[in-house]
């Protein structure tokens, strides 16, 4: 079963906005076992829209597009459709009363192009939009489903769940399809393959693995299609068994984890707080164990250390380790781990110095060279980096890597 999404909106094009309902769309169709063989864009233009669809059906089973619905004079999608299909705008009655009760329950005032919104094709189903006024449309057509749906996400989502996915297996006879996603983080693609080299070449072939790589993390992506669901789960349970004896320690999480969640999870069940000194990442890795919903009750603060004098007035860096190894250093990364726990009294705690650039490097430290260090109560750890010459991509991978490092230590202390 084959896919296509066509995306309608001249602001999409010149980059105004970012397409995210075809990536969400893709992701839902694939649990479904339906395949998304192209995704395309188009202006606010009729004739495009009909060469797109024109194309689509060519490719696939199912089209899809979102955009161009609404009470506005460049929405067009609708009156495309009824062209396109040689029909005509009927006034459905059931959309009306809805679109009346919306403007009724805000206390807003009709206009005419609101009342058009209640025009629909005379061959579509209508799909309600119970967070809008703009209706979703369904045409089953020469043996192919064409479905319409606004541009904005979260209408598009609604409309999509509660009334596209049951539409969609009720039409045609789906496969079974599971995906299962592994987390990785501080290990690239290439050594990463190598280690499961053995892994992806006994796979069954109705079982795929897909690498997916970002900065400092690798997601493992498992996806299997069979006719039973059972057989299919216990499969790729015993492919991530596998893998989790064969990667462990590159294992943080799976599916929509994020490092900062787990290591979050780890704190809150030892019953232990956390704190941060942080000189060239500059709060970053702050903000990400913030992001997450509760962690006041494990962490307790940062000091932001960017001057060598804040590192020796609130961190108590000696001055002489400055001079004789300087800020980015083993000797001082210590310091500034075990000073902020202290100071700040928690149990754990995450430093960083480095040199993020573009300048500021040196033969003997280039940049990129970052030093971590996690301290415990049983003790500290500290580990020199190179992290690239890539101001963004460091900051990034040096939070990266002081949050695993905590996670391990944190692993070794249950």
């Amino acid at each position: 079963m084959r896919a296509e999404i066509i995306t309608i909106g001249d602001e999409i094009l010149i980059g105004q906005i970012i397409d995210t309902n075809s990536s969400w769309l893709g992701q839902e169709l694939s649990k479904m076992g339906i395949q998304v063989v192209h995704r395309t864009s188009v202006s606010d233009n009729a004739q495009a829209i009909i060469n797109a669809l024109n194309s689509a059906k060519l490719r696939a089973d199912v089209i899809i597009t979102t955009g161009g619905l609404g009470p506005t004079k460049d929405d067009i999608t609708k009156h495309t459709f009824t062209n396109y299909f040689n029909t005509e705008l009927i006034l459905n009655q059931e959309v009306l009363t809805w679109v009346r009760d919306i403007f009724k329950r805000r206390k807003l005032p009709m206009v005419d192009s609101n009342n058009a919104q209640a025009m629909v094709p005379k061959n579509c189903e209508v799909l309600f939009n119970r967070s809008g006024t703009a209706p979703g449309m369904w045409f089953d057509e020469e043996g192919k489903i064409f479905i319409s749906m606004p541009g904005v996400p979260f209408e598009m989502k609604v409309i999509f769940e509660e009334q596209c996915i049951p539409r969609l297996h009720k039409r045609f006879s789906l496969p079974v399809i599971i995906h299962r996603t592994i987390l990785t983080c501080n290990i690239g693609e290439s050594f990463l393959a190598q280690k499961i080299e053995t892994i992806e070449n006994n796979l069954p072939p109705h079982i795929k693995l897909a690498y997916l790589p970002s900065v400092g993390m690798v997601r493992l992506r498992l996806s299997g299609t069979h006719s039973h669901y059972a057989t299919l789960k216990e499969e790729i349970d015993e492919i991530i068994a596998t893998l989790y004896s064969t990667i462990a320690e590159h294992i943080y999480g799976e599916e929509n984890d994020s490092l900062e969640h787990v290591v979050g999870v780890l704190l809150k069940s030892l019953n232990m707080t956390l704190s941060t000194a942080e000189s060239c990442t500059g709060g970053y890795i702050s903000h990400l164990i913030t992001s997450i919903p509760g962690s006041s009750s494990y962490y307790m603060g940062s000091i932001i250390s960017y001057s060598n004098e804040v590192k020796i007035n609130e961190l108590g860096v000696s001055s002489q380790i400055l001079n004789t190894n300087g800020a980015v250093s083993e000797a001082c990364i210590i310091q500034m781990a075990e000073g902020v726990r202290k100071k700040l009294n928690t149990d754990y705690a995450i430093a960083t110095s480095g040199i993020a650039g573009p300048d500021g490097g040196t033969p003997d430290k280039p940049v990129g060279t970052v030093w971590i260090a996690v301290s415990g109560k049983k003790g500290t750890i500290a580990k020199q980096f190179n992290m690239g010459d890539h101001r963004e991509r460091t900051i990034h991978r040096s939070a990266i890597q002081g949050l695993d490092m905590l996670r391990k230590m944190l692993l070794e202390d249950i």
